[in-house]
C-alpha cells in the first residue's frame, strides 16, 4: 500500500473516531433505530442517500416561502397604502361636496331671509292715529271680561 492511501486511511479513522466518540452519537447508536440501521447498512445508505437528495428541494422550497412571504407583506403594505390613499381622496371628494352643498344651502336660505324681510316690510299696516297709538285703545279691549262670576252679578244688581 503506498504512503498517501496509509495517511488517508490514518486521516479517515481518526474522523471516525471523533464521530463515534461524540455523545449525541453514541447515544443514537444505543437506541433502537441506530442499532437497526447498524444491523441494516443498506437502509442506512438509502436513508443517506434520500436525505442527501432531499436538502435541495427542501432548500429550494424553504426559499421560496421565505420569498413569498416577504412578497406577500410588500404587497400588503403597498396595497393597504393604495387602499388608505384612495379612502383619503374619497373623504376629501365627500367633505368638499358637503362643503359647497353647505354654501349653497346657506346662500338660499339668507336670499329666502332677505327677500322675505324686504317684502314684509312692504306690506299695508292699518293707520293709526297717534292718540290712538299713544292711549293704546286699538291694542286693548274696550271692555275687559269679568275674572269672576260673583263680580260681574254685584255690578249688574
Amino acid at each position: 500500500m503506498s504512503k498517501e492511501m496509509k495517511e488517508l486511511q490514518k486521516g479517515w479513522h481518526s474522523v471516525m473516531e471523533t464521530v463515534h466518540s461524540n455523545p449525541h452519537v453514541v447515544a443514537f447508536m444505543n437506541s433502537r433505530v441506530g442499532q437497526y440501521l447498524d444491523d441494516h447498512p443498506f437502509v442506512a445508505l438509502s436513508m443517506l442517500v434520500f436525505i442527501a437528495a432531499s436538502a435541495i428541494p427542501v432548500a429550494f422550497f424553504l426559499v421560496f416561502v421565505v420569498a413569498t412571504t416577504v412578497i406577500a407583506c410588500i404587497g400588503v403594505i403597498v396595497m393597504e397604502g393604495f387602499v388608505i390613499s384612495l379612502g383619503g381622496l374619497t373623504l376629501l371628494c365627500v367633505l368638499g361636496g358637503l362643503g359647497m352643498l353647505s354654501l349653497a344651502v346657506s346662500g338660499v336660505l339668507s336670499v329666502c331671509y332677505m327677500s322675505l324681510t324686504t317684502l314684509l316690510s312692504y306690506w299695508p299696516t292699518p293707520d293709526l292715529s297717534k292718540k290712538e297709538i299713544a292711549n293704546g285703545s286699538r291694542f286693548l279691549p274696550s271692555n275687559p271680561p269679568a275674572l269672576d262670576q260673583d263680580d260681574a252679578n254685584k255690578k249688574t244688581e
